[in-house]
């Protein structure tokens, strides 16, 4: 099944040094019907302005995942960590027993990310923090896989999570065809462009939820820009 997620319909705040739109309730934003998608808690589509950001603030037991559609973020923590994550990277951090973090955008133009929040399968853990870069060429046959869970199905060269989950994304040039197989049940979030899911169309902002089937078929209408989360229920 593909359920398709308008851009339009999600909901939102606008507090003037960001714009969000929530894929899920969210803060002010409360609706019962959009509280999660399975091991999926939050998915915040946000723009913040140039110089504003994220002031300190706590966390805990939460798998929190940044991928940065434009512009660049930079991420502070009372763990030590610091760095600048810019478009088409990721990073990720473990809260674990509490960590208090800021995201900044430092840039002198907005920058637009995907904030992911992912229950965890393990809790109490220490809180860690890691950035990676990946490729930006566009992809040929299959997505780029960017994330997977830590234990025995963890992927080489991935950044790793507190969960059985797989994110995957990359850019796809018009007229090229990506297929995905799915081990759990996957949120599509289409980042700019105009792509068919076998023959459901989405356009930047969209997303699908894709349950009860094994494998789908991304074909860009335009170039275009994915992410996969593929996580438990």
């Amino acid at each position: 099944m593909i359920n398709i997620v308008k851009y339009k319909d999600l909901g939102g705040a606008d507090h003037g040094w960001l714009k969000a739109k929530h894929h899920f309730s969210f803060a002010s934003y409360y609706n019962p019907k959009r509280m999660s998608f399975g091991s999926i808690r939050v998915i915040n589509d946000d723009i913040i302005k140039a110089k504003k950001g994220f002031d300190p603030h706590q966390h805990n037991d939460m798998e929190i995942i940044t991928y940065v559609r434009s512009g660049a973020i930079t991420h502070t923590d009372n763990q030590g960590n610091k760095g600048r994550t810019v478009a088409g990277d990721i990073q990720v951090m473990s809260a674990g027993t509490g960590v208090i973090h800021s995201e900044y955008n430092l840039e002198d133009q907005e920058t637009n990310i995907y904030q992911i929040w992912i229950i965890p399968n393990k809790t109490s853990v220490k809180p860690r923090w890691e950035a990676k870069e990946f490729p930006k060429d566009p992809v040929k046959n299959n997505l780029n896989l960017l994330i997977s869970g830590f234990g025995k199905n963890y992927k080489d060269g991935t950044l790793g999570i507190y969960q059985d989950a797989y994110i995957s994304g990359g850019k796809i040039n018009k007229g090229t065809e990506v297929n995905y197989n799915i081990k759990h049940q996957v949120y599509l979030l289409c980042s700019y462009g105009k792509i068919f899911i076998n023959d459901k169309i989405l356009e930047k902002g969209d997303a699908a939820e894709i349950t009860n089937i094994k494998e789908f078929k991304i074909k860009a209408n335009d170039n275009s820009e994915v992410l996969v989360i593929d996580a438990p229920k």
